[in-house]
């Protein structure tokens, strides 16, 4: 039977990279997903050694690995050549490189993956084909769609006045701070991006947990203007306009910063010295296991 472009089908939605599976195409090639194995959860690595002369075991850290992730369903095509275009269409989705993998729960989804194994494909008649394809998320958490982002300069401080006198009198002054306020809707720590924009004199970013603890980030160099400084809380880098490693001068105090399940972290901007342009931007999705 002929079915309706843009049409959603019963069971599981997904898409990866330019391929919707679970609805009707454009051609109106029906993309079946029957199978998905490996989104509920990712292996685990962990060690248990046995205690000499005693009950138990000495058990290490417990850390999450990769995700391995299996689609599998069917195809039904109009004709033979839209089979076959569509069977291109996949195994070219199953990217070697890193491509997009976004399941339609009642909250969308999505990880980065990469192609992990061979893609089956079997004809079953000559317009309707099953196939299997695996993929690999390597960071084993699941993302919202949205990316969530927040900007602020340097803070303010105005107001403020010492009166020359025998006793210094002093009025108080008024400090609008620089922050970012950062909320991890999900049920597993994320970790942000963050971005300086020159110029700006030896910034320094605190980053206030929960618990009322402060992980800072402290750059020894400056960013004339135009420079542009990213730091990847994930992957631990630091790239100065694109292209230029700064690890080096980048001094992290208690750890790399996160936004730990259903929290609320605030990124603070400072630097040593006042500059209206200087500019810090956090970047970040809330992720869930």
């Amino acid at each position: 039977m002929p079915y309706t472009p843009g049409a959603t089908l019963d069971g599981l939605q997904a898409t990866l990279g330019a391929v919707a599976l679970g609805a009707v195409d454009a051609q109106g090639v029906a993309w079946y997903l029957q199978t998905l194995e490996g989104w509920d959860s990712p292996d685990v690595r962990s060690e248990f050694t046995e205690r000499e002369g005693d009950h138990g075991a000495w058990a290490s850290p417990v850390y999450l690995g990769s995700r391995p992730i299996t689609l599998a369903g069917t195809i039904v095509a109009p004709s033979q050549p839209l089979l076959e275009q569509a069977m291109d269409q996949l195994s070219a989705a199953a990217a070697l490189d890193d491509t997009t993998l976004t399941v339609w729960q009642s909250v969308p989804k999505q990880a980065t993956v990469r192609r992990s194994g061979k893609p089956l494909m079997q004809y079953v008649t000559e317009t309707v084909a099953s196939y299997s394809v695996m993929v690999t998320a390597a960071d084993p958490r699941r993302y919202e769609t949205i990316l969530q982002s927040g900007s602020t300069g340097l803070p303010v401080t105005t107001g403020g006045l010492t009166l020359a006198a025998t006793m210094p009198w002093t009025l108080s002054a008024t400090t609008v701070a620089g922050q970012i306020v950062a909320t991890n809707a999900g049920t597993f720590d994320t970790r942000p991006v963050l971005v300086l924009d020159g110029p700006v004199t030896a910034p320094r970013i605190l980053a206030q947990l929960p618990d009322g603890s402060v992980q800072l980030l402290t750059y020894s160099q400056d960013l004339a203007s135009g420079e542009q400084l990213v730091i990847d809380t994930d992957a631990h880098t630091v790239i100065l306009n694109g292209q230029a490693s700064r690890r080096r001068f980048l001094t992290i105090s208690n750890g790399w910063p996160t936004i730990p399940a259903k929290s609320t972290v605030t990124f603070q901007f400072r630097a040593s010295t006042y500059n209206s342009s200087a500019l810090l931007t956090a970047r970040w999705r809330s992720a869930w296991i």
